[in-house]
């Protein structure tokens, strides 16, 4: 019942674990994310992939029983580990940056488990999928960027350009670069966008996504 890191074989940067660690201290790897792991002197929970990037010595030092081997190869090791970690909040480190095909797909399972609260942290930005609604205290002039991956409309205070009014689609109108001029509430209609914020506002997202109630359906990404 507490928040979970999750960690990728991707780019992790110099601090990415140590905040994730901050809030969630119970460590799942995803598949090759172990050999971070290890590197960093712990010893993950859990392993879950399909084991091709798993190196031979890090599998060595684990229990069996923390080896979660899943062999389809339909969906990613981020994905296996969303449909497998039931958390009230994920924070996934090492899935962004090195492969843009696998940053794309990670930004893509976000959407597709709408009911897995995660959000993705490297040393630049988070990016977690907007929940129906959320509130948020950001100093003026924070980047707020909201890129959809869907069709999606949605109500804003704080931005320095609405989007009331305004659908968003991924071959549209995408929403980035916007600003907050205060605090920020949104309201979208669709577990489709993303919201990306600089990853100064990690702590004070993690705050809002454990308190707020409003959250999507295990169904939602298919209505």
């Amino acid at each position: 019942m507490n928040p979970v890191t999750l960690v990728g074989g991707g780019q992790l940067g110099e601090n990415d674990l140590k905040r994730a660690l901050a809030v969630g201290n119970h460590v799942v790897a995803a598949d090759g994310g172990a050999d971070s792991v290890k590197r960093a002197g712990l010893v993950p929970s859990a392993v879950i992939g399909d084991f091709d990037s798993l190196s031979d010595e890090t599998r060595a030092t684990l229990s069996p029983d923390r080896l979660y081997h899943i062999s389809e190869q339909d969906s990613t090791d981020f994905e296996k580990c969303l449909r497998n970690v039931d958390a009230p909040l994920i924070l996934g480190v090492g899935f962004t940056g090195r492969r843009i095909d696998h940053h794309l797909a990670n930004l893509n399972a976000l959407v597709r488990y709408p009911h897995r609260r995660c959000i993705l942290l490297d040393g630049t930005d988070i990016v977690f999928l907007a929940p129906p609604s959320i509130a948020l205290d950001l100093p003026p002039g924070t980047p707020v960027s909201l890129f959809p991956l869907g069709i999606v409309e949605g109500m804003s205070e704080g931005l320095e350009w609405p989007i009331s009014g305004l659908t968003f689609t991924p071959d549209g109108r995408v929403g980035t670069s916007n600003r907050a001029t205060g605090p920020v509430s949104l309201h979208v209609t669709a577990p489709k966008m993303l919201l990306i914020l600089p990853a100064t506002a990690f702590e004070a997202a993690v705050d809002v996504l454990l308190q707020n109630a409003a959250t999507w359906s295990a169904t939602a990404s298919t209505a």
